[in-house]
């Protein structure tokens, strides 16, 4: 089981980060901090900058400005590789899972165990690959009837399980969800629900992305509201409200330093 690093920096912090294009500012200097093993929230309205700013953490797009620090590291991510190399996953709202590949596959995208390594004629290593994703999958909790079963079939909370256990099972620090239930049931986002609590458990940081006030209240330790391409204000979860919340994402609530 990981254990939260016992320090006072941040896992990660931003600082001004901004993105430009042309005359257009996407993102404004978003500055915020995640700690080792905890889990925010970011909240705002669409057009808010909240997409450019997982980009730019991910390293699909490169940041206008601004800088990030990550495990004690000063970071320019130039590709998602890179920052999957720094230990940044992130769960995209398309999931990214091969449909017409069986789970198995779909959790070594990129990471296959080979027996005999000949390029594109190498052997793998599938009993082993098995052995670790039904560990992998058993780890979070994620229930699927066994993992040589074709991803196509299976319903949307597994495969949101599916996902998360890809970017939690290689060493990742700090897991990005982008809107991780927002295509679910009620009984497959409490699974989903679960998981994430079983990787606070685990100190894994989480980034949640969500429209979803109930689910941000009820999973993240605070929240970062983002409008019109800024950090307008953080909040402890368990110290603030929804209405509270509201306020600062419509505007109706003044912006303020967020630090």
């Amino acid at each position: 089981m990981s254990t939260i690093t016992n320090t006072t920096e941040p896992l990660l912090q931003t600082t001004n980060l901004s993105k430009f294009y042309g005359g257009v500012k996407a993102l404004q200097g978003a500055s915020i901090s995640v700690g080792h093993g905890e889990h925010i929230a970011i909240m705002g309205d669409n057009g808010a900058g909240k997409s450019t700013f997982v980009k730019i953490l991910s390293g699909a797009q490169p940041s206008s400005d601004g800088t990030i620090r990550f495990d004690g590291t000063d970071c320019e991510f130039q590709s998602p590789i890179d920052a999957r190399e720094a230990g940044i996953e992130t769960v995209y709202q398309d999931l990214s899972l091969a449909d017409d590949l069986d789970v198995l596959t779909n959790l070594f995208l990129g990471r296959e165990e080979k027996l005999i390594n000949l390029g594109d004629l190498s052997v793998l290593n599938r009993r082993k690959m098995a052995k670790r994703a039904t560990e992998l999958l058993t780890e979070i909790g994620v229930n699927v009837p066994e993992v040589h079963r074709t991803v196509r079939g299976l319903s949307g909370g597994q495969r949101q399980g599916i996902a998360i256990a890809r970017a939690s099972g290689w060493g990742s620090k700090l897991i990005i969800m982008d809107e991780p239930t927002a295509a679910l049931g009620l009984q497959e986002t409490a699974h989903v629900h679960d998981i994430i609590k079983r990787l606070k458990q685990r100190g894994v940081a989480v980034i949640i992305v969500s429209h979803n006030m109930q689910q941000v209240l009820e999973l993240t330790d605070r929240v970062y509201v983002f409008r019109r391409g800024q950090v307008v204000g953080c909040r402890n979860t368990k110290e603030t409200t929804a209405d509270e919340i509201v306020s600062m994402i419509t505007g109706a609530r003044p912006a303020e330093a967020v630090t």
